[in-house]
């Protein structure tokens, strides 16, 4: 059984969210949250909240299909990020110029399933 969860528009950049996305895929759910919990990168905390999401999806599917789940068994089976959409600013620079400022935001996806 696989269940999905996505967070959107999340305000960081993908490239700092990959980093972090890229050390827990393949993992079990166990393990990952250890490595969330202990990470010191800001994006640990947007993962972490998706993770959650994903297996409290999975267990809602599996009661919704009358099966038992047990959570220990749960592999992140894929995790990406996406672009999101960039805000785009301007900030005063020398003599009279302009100088941009893009703040970007990522989409988070993460799927579990189970080991069997």
């Amino acid at each position: 059984m696989q269940a999905k969860a996505v967070a959107r528009y999340i305000g960081m950049s993908p490239r700092k969210v990959r980093l972090v996305v890229d050390q827990i895929r393949g993992l079990p759910v166990n393990q990952a949250y250890a490595i969330l919990r202990f990470s010191k990168k800001a994006a640990s905390v947007p993962v972490g909240k998706t993770l959650r999401s994903a297996v409290a999806n999975a267990e809602y599917r599996a009661e919704e299909e009358g099966e038992v789940l047990d959570v220990d068994e749960l592999v992140i089976a894929r995790a990406f990020v996406d672009g999101g959409r960039t805000t785009k600013r301007w900030r005063a620079a020398a003599m009279g110029r302009a100088a941009p400022i893009r703040r970007r935001s990522s989409h988070i996806t993460i799927v579990v399933e189970s080991e069997e």
